[in-house]
This record gives C-alpha cells, sequence and structure tokens, in this order.
C-alpha cells in the first residue's frame, strides 16, 4: 500500500467544514469520494485538522493510502476532474508510510480577513469579514501580540471538540493593514475550537476601546470565555500556510 499525501485548496462556503459527517456536504467527503474513483477502490482521507462550516483553505493537506499504481504526478488533473470547481488538488506525492497530515504537521498559519469601509464589497462576502466602522490597525496589533507565546487558551476557545490540553503556543500574531483589509495572521503549534476567530474578536474589541491590549494576559490567565471578545464570523478565515518535515509538502 502506497501513501500518498495531496496538496490542495477549497473555497469553503459551500461547505459544513472538512470533516466527513452523516448529514452535511462537507470538503472531506466531497474530495475522499472523488479520489475513490480514480484509485477504483474506497480510500480514506485523514486531513490536516478540522476546518469549520464556511471557513476556507489556501494550503491544506490529506494523505491516504492505496494500491493504486496511478503515478503520483497524475493523481492532481485526475481527481480534480471529479471534484467542484471550489476544491482543487494542486499536487501529490508519496510520502513515508509513517506520514499522518495531521500527527506530522509542525505548525499552522490562519489568516483572518476583514473588509473595513463604510461601503460593503460584494467581492468580499463570505471571503471577509464586512466591518463598517473604522479600526486602528495599530491597536489591534497591539492586542494580536499579546496573545503570543505559551498560554492556556481555554478563554478563546468554544465548547466543541474534547481536547486533553488547552495550552498551546501561539508563535506570532500580528495584524497588518493593505488598504480596506486588515489581515490576523496567527501561528501555533495547535488550535482548539473557534480559538482564531475568537482571538480575532478579542481583537477587535480592543479596538472598539472595550479592552485593553493589556488586559488580554489576565483575560487568557482567567479562564473566563465571557471576558474575551466575540466568536467572528467564519467566512473570514483561512488555513494559509502549514509546515512539514517533508518539505515538499511546505511549499
Amino acid at each position: 500500500m502506497r501513501n500518498i499525501a495531496l496538496k490542495l485548496m477549497y473555497n469553503g462556503t459551500a461547505y459544513h467544514g472538512w470533516q466527513i459527517q452523516r448529514t452535511e456536504a462537507t470538503v472531506g467527503e466531497t474530495l475522499q469520494r472523488a479520489v475513490s474513483r480514480v484509485c477504483g477502490e474506497p480510500v480514506k482521507l485523514t486531513g490536516c485538522g478540522r476546518t469549520d462550516a464556511g471557513v476556507h483553505a489556501e494550503r491544506y493537506v490529506a494523505n491516504f493510502r492505496t494500491s493504486s499504481r496511478i503515478p503520483a504526478d497524475r493523481l492532481p488533473f485526475a481527481v480534480n476532474t471529479h471534484t467542484p470547481e471550489d476544491i482543487a488538488v494542486q499536487a501529490a506525492f508519496e510520502v513515508a508510510e509513517d506520514f499522518n497530515a495531521i500527527g506530522s504537521c509542525l505548525k499552522k498559519e490562519y489568516t483572518y480577513r476583514i473588509y473595513n469601509s463604510r461601503i460593503s464589497n460584494p467581492f468580499y462576502v463570505n471571503r471577509a469579514y464586512f466591518y463598517p466602522k473604522r479600526l486602528d490597525a495599530a491597536v489591534m496589533d497591539r492586542a494580536a501580540r499579546a496573545f503570543e507565546g505559551t498560554h492556556d487558551f481555554r478563554a478563546v476557545r468554544s465548547v466543541g471538540t474534547e481536547t486533553k490540553s488547552t495550552v498551546r503556543t501561539i508563535y506570532y500574531c500580528h495584524v497588518t493593514r493593505s488598504g480596506d483589509l486588515l489581515e490576523l495572521k496567527v501561528c501555533a503549534n495547535g488550535f482548539l475550537y473557534n480559538m482564531v476567530r475568537a482571538i480575532t474578536g478579542t481583537v477587535l474589541y480592543a479596538a472598539e476601546g472595550k479592552l485593553q491590549p493589556e488586559d488580554i494576559p489576565r483575560i487568557l490567565e482567567s479562564g473566563n470565555r465571557t471576558l474575551a471578545g466575540p466568536t467572528v464570523p467564519p467566512g473570514g478565515l483561512y488555513l494559509t500556510r502549514l509546515w512539514y518535515e517533508d518539505e515538499r509538502l511546505n511549499d
């Protein structure tokens, strides 16, 4: 059996996240069905993480095992003929037997995009969070950087998937502006359920003056979700970078 890793990207608007579910269309189910058709046998995809409903991925890695002898470099074109236009496999590689898309992932970067203008932009619908009140990117950046380091992130987690520990390490978290588009980028060794969206909501609260950037360490220490900001909508969230020991998967 060969172990194959796929690099792909998707627009998550039409899907109920990555994870396969019985009653909802998901990215994982849609792609798994396409790969099974191409390989001529049932396959089971393992994704690098659970993106929520409506969340997008500019970078995503999934792996599967197959007895099919189709050359890896021919798989992307073949699979893409069986997927909708909002899912695209970019590359495929044979990887080590013990490779696992989620377990082998060293760290991930998510980007949350905010369209900050008095007038909405139709091209950012379900692609960025429309926020008409003028935001101070410098204040947001100060607040974002307060999340960096190793902390217990219970205060910015929604109740959902259970995990043994809520301690994670954020390597960087910052905000930049380009015209009307604000981007919050956060890189960590792991993420809790809705963690990035709650961090973004807390950073927005700082921009609104509802809390100070200097309050964030205390909020994290408290573990109290009600002290942090709201969970912002999913359409502005993208998985944008992944890191693996196999450097072919990092580009």
